[in-house]
């Protein structure tokens, strides 16, 4: 159970596809990644992937009014209904098609989902009868003559406004009403890309590509629509055929003297009031119908920026009465309903936007961008970014972590350098100096810079603090730079190089080339320093089939060389630096010795890569095994284990010493990317290739298709509707090694240990009970309850018991705590300082640990202190955020002060002097000293404060 790994959080893909959900308190947004969902918490700046996922990439999603329930469809037609409260699936539905939209309707009662040119509406689950009845269809309405755009909801979730593409919006009712009919409205000339519904009203705004809107007017209001119960239509077909019977027996002279009768009666009753005749005549006619108020073009201020733009997303909040619309050149504008006044545009990319949503209170307006994998909330009255999320626009190639684990740096295909912060999942930095695609990137070893190379020949050193490229070091000809790496003094940078067979070793301090490395005779692909501060030992991969091992700092740069039968693609030093590891192209990992330059063992890892296809693979599957290898490995923090990903969608563990393979992750489940089928079609390969890479599409429905560039495994493949290839580009250890991230066609994935699973108890006896532990507490045996709980490894119970000790007693606990049991104590420590709110409390555990047995095992150079140093780096930055806050909210408190006793004085001077004003003023003598004292005290506070930013603008 040591590697019960499970994903716990999706980096570096912000958005993919589809539309999003604001949560019904609009703090939260829900946003399809691919086949998984994320959910980023704007008040509190967190974000968090579900576990689960789906076969395909999800198109639609719909949550429901109260937040509990989320409807989640994806490209084949496969239905999720999701409970967000377990975080669970429960229920699965098949749609024959792919659906285009799904909606709830405002009372929770119905969902309803268009499909082609078809609308099914279906009874929600947990209904107000209470019973539990996913995906029941109650109606089916027909659209229009083509497919389905656009649905709502009226407020009383009676009505349903249905856009097409052929741009007509139908109104359909969901139950029979007296004076109701469906009716099309029609006049536009493009696809429909909004119908909304007005607040409390029959009124509809109307939306197409083109950017013309139409207000329509509705001559009846909800109210004014009865519904017609079972009862009452058995009662009118009765009286229609008994009507029908009468007539049939009467004589056509007994009709006549009816007649007349009537005519008679209807004279006699004739009234005389305008109004009343209209009344009469309103309840035997239909009154129903829709006007169309105005035609607004929105499309006339972007065309004046770009002749080919058009209305791309849309929506309307009610409540404001306002309308934003996102056009294709990556502006939206906002509307105020119905005089259509433009009241706010801005311009956030030059791509196209992809979804544009209110939420509920209409303050926020969420934007996400399809091609730039962009996501932003932006407050459109205080003009600022709630949220601005980017994640890379084409493959991640490298990560790494930072010494603590608390940030994972990120390089990709677009020469852009991301920071994410692993507690939030947020990017909160980005660099774009570099001209082309990164290829390597390493933290410091504290933590205060990191360094990058990229395919434009230079390397460039990050300031993690100030945010700025302070370093640029570059060769003294054009190269094309494939790996790097720093030592552990941080003082050396070497980068390899793939066109010139190279190495280049700088000067952080100085910024200059010290040395130029020559001894390879193919592609340098990786290169690593020794993790021992006493050891300069440089170790260089290559595709000559070899990997070196250099001295930096001796002249010449003495180097051993050790032969390999396949060309060298990664190499990893272990933790301890006395062995190192190779992956070959052969899909062998090799262990070697560095002093003796032997090889420990051999791991054939080859069939464990086995798993999928191409689509366009035209070889058996056997052959294709062949092209299968590492492309990255690391060891973990113990050095007991290798950690490998290729070009798969397996992630491999293997035991080092014994070479053996302890668990294997699959990565994704994801049909979307190509690679994950294990048999291919063979009815769809012909002598022209596969058929089923060929997109059909008609003439008239978008314009050309496409074609692939040939060759093209990674960048732009100049085509968006072939499938991405699964692939793993990275894969790296947390320091702490309570997780491993995974750089992969995806995006970031981080595997954390389930805790929920994880029991790996020691020295554990019949009498260590979870009853033992409490009745040891209760006679205050604090040190056996201590140990009793380490064995049984249970962490609740740790914590109780950690808590019941009082805080003199804890040297003294310390003290006679076996050895044995120190790095447990230390690691349950370091994870409760992560929530607990008893700082004071667990620092003062952690000094007398760390005085106690520091000195008398190998604790201080375990991962238990790094973890240590991960969760006092967090409580340190949200105290400095909470102090920084704090400090103008003081003082704002005590220039409030200031101003208030300023107020008084004046007051007090202009009052008249008589006798009652000076027995007020001695009775108020009490209040005025402590005002001085007030007033003294917050003068200091305020100089205080005005040193401190003297200080800090020096600084």
């Amino acid at each position: 159970m040591k590697f019960s790994y499970k994903f716990s959080n999706l980096l570096g893909a912000i958005y993919r596809s589809g539309n999003l959900q604001f949560t019904p308190d609009g703090n939260s947004i829900i946003s399809p990644v691919g086949n998984r969902l994320s959910i980023y918490d704007l008040r509190n700046h967190k974000s968090r992937t579900l576990s689960l996922e789906s076969r395909y990439n999800y198109v639609c999603i719909a949550l429901s009014p109260d937040g509990s329930l989320l409807i989640a469809v994806n490209e084949v037609g496969d239905a999720q209904l999701i409970s967000l409260i377990s975080c669970s699936v429960i229920h699965r539905h098949k749609f024959q098609n792919k659906p285009q939209c799904v909606v709830f309707s405002p009372n929770g009662a119905y969902f309803a989902v268009g499909m082609d040119n078809i609308v099914l509406v279906f009874a929600a689950p947990g209904e107000i009868t209470g019973e539990y009845s996913p995906f029941m269809l109650k109606r089916r309405f027909l659209g229009g003559f083509d497919n389905i755009t656009w649905l709502d909801w009226s407020t009383d979730s009676r009505f349903l406004a249905v856009g097409c593409r052929d741009g007509t919006t139908k109104i359909v009712g969901m139950r029979l009403m007296s004076n109701f009919r469906t009716y099309i409205l029609s006049g536009h000339t493009d696809a429909i890309i909004g119908s909304f519904f007005e607040r409390n009203s029959m009124h509809v705004n109307t939306l197409s590509r083109n950017g013309q809107l139409c207000i329509w007017e509705c001559s009846v209001g909800p109210t004014d629509i009865e519904e017609v119960t079972p009862e009452q239509l058995e009662a009118k077909k009765y009286k229609t055929k008994k009507k029908k019977i009468v007539k049939e027996e009467d004589s056509e002279d007994d009709v006549e003297d009816k007649e007349k009768e009537n005519i008679d009666n209807v004279a006699d009753t004739k009234p005389n009031d305008e109004n009343e005749v209209k009344d009469v005549m309103a309840s035997k006619t239909h009154t129903f119908f829709y006007k169309k108020l105005g035609r607004h073009y929105l499309g006339d201020e972007p065309r004046k920026t770009d002749y080919h733009a058009v209305a791309t997303a849309a929506h309307y909040n009610s409540r404001t009465k306002i309308l934003v619309v996102a056009f294709s050149i990556g502006a939206f504008y906002l509307y105020e309903l119905p005089d259509v006044n433009m009241i706010h545009s801005l311009s956030i990319s030059d791509y196209a936007i992809s979804v544009a949503l209110f939420n509920g209170t209409g303050d926020w307006v969420a934007l996400a961008s399809r091609e730039l994998g962009q996501l932003l909330v932006w407050e459109w009255q205080s003009e600022q970014y709630i949220m601005k999320q980017q994640g890379h626009s084409s493959e991640m190639t490298c990560i790494s972590y930072s010494a603590d684990g608390q940030y994972i740096a990120t390089g990709g295909e677009d020469s852009k350098v991301k920071l994410w912060n692993t507690q939030s999942g947020f990017c909160f930095v980005t660099f774009s100096e570099h001209t082309s695609g990164i290829t390597g990137i390493q933290f410091s070893r504290n933590k205060n810079f990191l360094v990058s190379c990229s395919l434009d020949g230079t390397v460039r050193a990050f300031d993690i603090n100030r945010y700025r490229n302070f370093r640029t070091f570059s060769s003294p000809e054009r190269v094309q730079f494939s790996c790097v790496a720093i030592d552990h003094s941080s003082e050396f940078i070497v980068a390899g190089c793939q066109d010139i067979y190279d190495m280049y070793l700088w000067s952080v301090k100085l910024g200059r080339l010290l040395e130029v490395i020559s001894g390879h005779e193919g592609p340098v692909c990786t290169v690593a320093f020794s993790p021992v501060a006493a050891m300069t030992t440089l170790v260089s991969g290559s595709w000559d089939k070899t990997i070196k091992v250099w001295n930096c700092l001796e002249n010449n740069s003495e180097h051993e060389t050790i032969d390999l039968f396949a060309d060298v693609t990664c190499v990893a030093y272990s933790p301890s630096g006395e062995h190192v590891a190779a992956a070959t192209l052969n899909g062998h990992i090799t262990i070697f010795d560095v002093k003796s330059a032997t090889q420990i063992c051999s791991i054939e890892g080859r069939n464990d890569l086995a798993g999928g296809r191409y689509e366009a693979d035209v070889i058996t599957g056997k052959k294709n095994l062949e092209g299968k290898y590492f492309t990255s490995i690391e060891y973990s923090v113990d050095g007991e284990c290798i950690i490998a990903g290729g070009n798969s969608q397996y992630i491999c563990i293997y035991h080092a010493r014994e070479a053996v393979l302890l668990k294997k992750f699959e990565i994704t489940q994801n049909h979307s990317l190509d690679g994950l089928d294990e048999y291919i079609n063979r009815r769809n390969l012909t002598e022209f290739g596969n058929l089923a890479l060929v997109e059909k599409r008609d003439e008239l429905e978008g314009g050309n298709v496409a074609i692939g560039l040939p060759g093209v495994q990674k960048g732009d493949m100049a085509s968006r509707n072939i499938k991405p290839k699964i692939k793993v580009f990275s894969v790296r250890f947390m320091p702490t090694g309570q997780s491993y991230a995974v750089a992969c066609t995806e995006g970031l994935c981080l595997f954390s240990l389930d805790k929920g699973v994880v029991f790996d108890p020691f020295h554990l006896s019949l009498e260590v009970t979870p009853k033992a532990i409490r009745d040891s507490v209760d006679n205050r045996d604090f040190s056996q309850a201590l140990v009793m709980s380490l064995k049984l490894n249970e962490p609740h119970l740790i914590y109780m018991v950690l808590e019941k000790i009082p805080h003199e007693d804890i040297q003294l606990i310390c003290s006679t705590l076996p050895e044995t049991f120190a790095h447990s104590l230390l690691l349950t420590i370091a994870r409760g300082l992560q929530t607990s709110t008893h700082l004071e409390f667990y620092l003062n555990w952690c000094c007398s640990l760390l005085a106690t047995h520091g000195n008398k095992s190998d604790l201080l150079q375990h991962h238990g202190l790094l973890s240590l140093q991960e969760s006092l780096s967090q409580k340190y930055e949200s105290l400095n955020r909470i102090c920084d806050f704090n400090k103008y909210t003081m003082r704002v408190i005590l220039n409030a002060a200031k101003e208030r006793r300023k107020q008084r004085d004046t007051v007090a001077e202009n009052q008249p002097k008589s006798q009652d004003a000076g027995s007020d003023v001695n009775e108020d003598d009490g209040d005025d000293d402590d005002m001085f004292l007030i007033k003294s005290k917050s003068d200091d506070a305020v100089a205080e404060f005005d040193d401190e930013e003297e200080s800090d603008s020096d600084e």
